[in-house]
């Protein structure tokens, strides 16, 4: 044979050793690399976990002061991602139809949607209430005084409360209540006071 077939055959036969393609250097790279990934998903985990244990033991509480009975009520209605049955209790006696004594099961969501409005107005007051649950009797009155009294009010149904913020501007709980558009905003200027329910989002 050729010399120079000899040459080609042996360079068609030769294969490269694929271990020097790669440097040491950048195997450990990739080891490291790999680690790193490993503890980074680790960390998001913790992070993760730490955050659901934040929020297991958050704390929702209200202070109110009824205008109409004066009576004041502070409680911990939510604690470690549940309502607190005896709190709810203590709310709904609160909120009773303050003319007939009626009581009814306030909406726990009208609740948090105080709390968020508390929350976001940097509040450090607490919440005057001028009317939330309303008796059949007492909402049929009040329609025979006031044409701006539905005949199916939320209130009715323990989702609504007119309210102020002793410590911010009137206007101001309207404009979070707005921003936040999670229900009803009904703003009475001269009254002083907003209507917050949890039904659908519309305003006046």
């Amino acid at each position: 044979m050729h010399l120079k077939q000899r040459q080609r055959k042996t360079s068609r036969t030769r294969r490269p050793d694929r271990s020097r393609l790669v440097p040491r250097r950048s195997r450990t790279s990739a080891l490291t690399f790999g680690k790193a990934q490993t503890t980074g998903l680790l960390l998001l985990t913790s992070l993760a976990l730490t955050a659901t244990t934040a929020l297991a033991n958050d704390v929702r509480a209200l202070s109110f002061y009824h205008t109409h009975t004066g009576e004041t009520l502070t409680v911990e209605y939510w604690r470690d991602g549940v309502y607190r049955e005896t709190a709810l209790a203590e709310i709904n006696h609160f909120l009773r139809d303050f003319r007939t004594g009626d009581a009814a099961a306030m909406d726990p969501a009208l609740l948090d949607l105080l709390h968020e409005v508390f929350l976001r107005t940097g509040s450090e007051g607490h919440f005057e209430v001028i009317s939330a649950y309303r008796s059949p009797k007492t909402n049929e009155m009040l329609r025979g005084r006031s044409s701006g009294v539905a005949k199916n009010s939320q209130h009715l149904n323990g989702k609504a409360i007119d309210v102020r913020l002793t410590d911010v501007p009137t206007k101001r709980l309207r404009a979070v209540a707005y921003e936040l558009g999670l229900g009803g905003v009904g703003f009475y200027e001269v009254s002083d006071f907003v209507h917050l329910d949890t039904g659908r989002f519309r305003t006046w």
